[in-house]
Formats: C-alpha cells, structure tokens, sequence
C-alpha cells in the first residue's frame, strides 16, 4: 500500500499542462487543482449530491495522471488513446485496491450523481484558476473559461463562475 501513497505524493509535483502551454511561469500542480476541486465539492454540492462521495471522487479524479501525465486536448491524443491511458494508470496505481479503482471508474464513467457534479467542479476550477491567472499574469486564459461554460450545467455553479468573471472585469 506504500507504493500507491507514494504514488498519489507524486502529483503534487505533476504541473498543469494547459497553464504550462499558455506560458504560466509556476503553474498549479494537479494535486492542487485536484484540492480545489474537492473544495468546490464541499462547499457546493447540492442536497441531492452525496458530499462525502463526491469529495472522494474529486480527490482521486486525477490520480493516474501521476503516471500518465495530464494530458490536454492539445496534445494531439484522441480522447479514446487518453481514456485508454489513463485506464492502464489507474489499473497499476490501484492494483490491491479495488475501492479506490471503483471510485475511479465511477469518476471516469460520469453517469452517476456525484461523478457529474465532481465533473461540473473540475471544470469550474479550471475556470476559476484561469480567471486568477487572467488577472494576476499576461498569459491568454479564455479559452479555458469558455470551455468550463460548455461543461457546467448546474445553475449554481454557472452563477458563480459568472460572478467571478464580473468581479475580475470590475
């Protein structure tokens, strides 16, 4: 079981690629996108929403990326090829731990509940961040805002991301 603490230690230092392709000096690192996530989760999951389940989908959503890397869709690797990765990660990160696996894949598959909202979260930190990074950096970041607005259906979350680009254009 060392070896998977280890491991999941390992994402601390796995930066961002899409800030990193933008020109951010010191981007994130996917363990802390991955905390802003389960941050989200906590403070805005909504009643019909398991908190407790989502927060550890969000904090294993991006695991097998400390063996995959964090792929973007500017890397010229097909969704399926990704997923394909991502899978192979995820079956030698948690070889012996099938509850984490579970999760996981429940994650990946997003049909239940809380992998949707998890899902929604994900996308709004990465707008959130773009935002932050839009302000605080010259780099490019609407694209990363636009994309978080396709994926975000829950109203809540939409206002909110719609606030913060209101309060940063202020």
């Amino acid at each position: 079981m060392s070896g998977l603490f280890d491991d999941a230690l390992g994402l601390k230092h796995v930066a961002r690629a899409g800030w990193k392709r933008v020109d951010i000096s010191s981007p994130e690192s996917v363990a802390a996108h991955s905390w802003g996530v389960a941050w989200l989760v906590m403070n805005l999951s909504p009643e019909n929403v398991d908190t407790e389940h989502a927060l550890k989908l969000a904090l294993i959503h991006d695991l097998p990326e400390v063996i995959a890397g964090d792929i973007t869709p500017h890397d010229g690797i097909s969704k399926a090829d990704k997923r394909a990765l991502e899978a192979r990660a995820a079956s030698e990160l948690f070889a012996g731990r099938p509850d984490i696996a579970l999760l996981w894949e429940e994650y990946d598959a997003g049909q239940t509940t809380e992998a949707k909202f998890v899902k929604e979260c994900d996308a709004l930190d990465m707008a959130l961040q773009a935002i932050r990074y839009g302000r605080t950096t010259e780099a490019k970041t609407d694209e990363f805002i636009a994309s978080a607005r396709q994926k975000i259906r829950t109203r809540a979350l939409l206002e909110l991301l719609e606030q913060s680009i209101q309060r940063c254009n202020q």
